[in-house]
């Protein structure tokens, strides 16, 4: 889930010191979440628009060298296929964000299945970039796959994750280990790996506190 999955809630990234990260954590995480703002309020699509976006991009720590490509070829896509709605270049900064990120590798999306035995898949990614809609996702795909899965309610930090992840496991039949929101989500996972063993099931899908990784800020 990452940067490109979560775009316009803000990313983390390492410094050199702890001053410096901190600082430039706010500034990163104020910048691209301000970006769908952004581009929800334009009118048009005009060089005002893009120095706006060069100016959150760069605020945002993601190298002038980058920003100056990334704006010049955002300009060609719009160009070329004539758009004119600002709201529109949300998709396309996501693609060619996520092209610069990959740098010409070739990414292999199948599962990777154990051979025996049970598979386990954790969801990571901060609040909001929808882990348990796509836990739901997976889970539909993979049983339509004609495996056996559970899933795990790990979310229990957020109000109503748990919920929500039943509420989907009883739409697609199947089964949700959760317990109490504000119990550790460690033990969530722990539990459901222990049913998930003792019924033979194939695949367990396990969605994760979003807050987990800046708890401590």
């Amino acid at each position: 889930m990452g940067l490109f999955a979560n775009l316009f809630a803000g990313k983390d990234r390492k410094a050199k010191a702890e001053k410096y990260k901190i600082g430039m954590e706010k500034t990163r995480k104020g910048s691209l979440s301000s970006l769908k703002s952004m581009l929800s309020t334009a009118h048009q699509i005009d060089d005002g628009l893009y120095d706006k976006l060069e100016e959150i991009f760069v605020m945002a720590d993601i190298g002038v060298d980058t920003t100056v490509t990334f704006i010049r070829e955002l300009k060609k896509e719009v160009k070329n296929r004539r758009i004119e709605n600002p709201k529109e270049l949300e998709n396309i900064i996501v693609d060619k964000l996520f092209d610069i990120y990959l740098q010409n590798q070739i990414v292999d999306t199948r599962i990777k299945y154990n051979s025996s035995g049970l598979t386990v898949i954790l969801f990571v990614g901060v609040n909001g970039t929808g882990k348990t809609t796509s836990i739901a996702k997976m889970a539909h795909l993979i049983k339509s796959e004609g495996k056996s899965v559970m899933m795990a309610a790990g979310d229990t930090f957020r109000a109503g994750a748990v919920n929500q992840l039943k509420i989907w496991g009883e739409r697609i039949g199947c089964q949700v280990i959760t317990k109490l929101e504000g119990s550790d989500p460690s033990s969530v996972i722990f539990d459901a790996i222990h049913v998930a063993k003792q019924q033979n099931i194939d695949v367990l899908l396990c969605d994760t506190a979003g807050r987990l990784q800046n708890k401590s800020t």
